[in-house]
């Protein structure tokens, strides 16, 4: 079976993360915390959410405030993401790699049913064999979605021929507890220095994802 791609959506195809740090500082402002710098911001940055706001606080959040903090969050984000575009050459790496007879799907911890209108206005919900979003509460960890994805492609993919490309930690987690590879891009939520510890490939362009992508699982 040839390599099957799964794609993480924010701040890996879709490059967003201006939209992010200001939907996020926005959050902060909401518990008194100080704004930060997008570098400031992927330094710190941690998955589950609550443990970047531990980290903030120097104390997990209350009930009050965390909500308080998922609402602010998504509700500026909604608006500064409309503005946002996919990550350069990322179109083309899908219409490629769909058109070298190779599969692919998408996963996102976005909202489900706001992922969907976003992904088909690209235009791009053809590219997938499947696309799934967050139908659970916001701040968890992907590694669950991602064991019900592969579940829901069934016989189509094989986890060890699976690769996920993704930007944060989290992402990598996920793949090695779902038995796939993953291979971890560093224009997104985390620095280099916050995702290599995590032991798999590290790479500064997608390009460079996709053809590892295709090294490592055949």
């Amino acid at each position: 079976m040839r390599t099957h791609i799964v794609w993480d959506w924010n701040g890996t195809l879709f490059h967003d993360m201006e939209a992010v740090l200001g939907a996020s500082n926005a959050a902060f402002a909401t518990i008194g915390v100080a704004p930060m710098t997008l570098q400031e911001y992927r330094e710190q940055y941690e998955i589950p959410i609550p443990r970047f706001y531990q980290r903030l606080l120097g104390r997990l959040p209350s009930e009050a405030e965390w909500l308080r903090l998922d609402e602010a969050f998504h509700d500026h984000y909604h608006q500064l993401s409309a503005v946002c575009g996919l990550t350069d050459g990322a179109r083309e790496l899908l219409d490629g790699w769909r058109a070298a007879g190779r599969s692919q799907s998408l996963l996102s911890m976005y909202e489900h049913d706001r992922l969907l209108p976003v992904v088909e206005g690209f235009g791009l919900t053809g590219q997938f064999l499947r696309v799934d979003g967050r139908s659970g509460p916001a701040g968890g960890q992907k590694a669950e979605y991602l064991v019900r994805h592969l579940a829901a492609l069934g016989t189509q993919v094989d986890p060890a021929c699976t690769v996920l490309i993704g930007d944060a930690a989290d992402d990598a987690l996920a793949a090695l507890e779902a038995g796939a590879h993953a291979v971890l891009y560093t224009g997104g939520s985390h620095t280099r220095e916050k995702l290599e510890p995590v032991g798999v490939p590290v790479v500064d362009s997608l390009a460079e994802a996709v053809e590892l992508a295709g090294r490592i699982a055949g």
